[in-house]
């Protein structure tokens, strides 16, 4: 029923995938993870 479809959004690979799948081409294919950071921080600090 309707509990089971809200907890469903609660799991943390739920939310992963969805913010995952909101982020920017250019910071998903960075070719390394010290890369993907540094292009996360710039998104992230552009957001606050």
């Amino acid at each position: 029923g309707r509990f089971r479809l809200d907890l469903r959004k609660k799991f943390f690979t739920v939310r992963v995938v969805r913010d995952w799948n909101r982020l920017s081409r250019e910071a998903v294919d960075a070719p390394s993870l010290e890369v993907l950071k540094a292009r996360l921080d710039g998104i992230l600090t552009s957001l606050v």
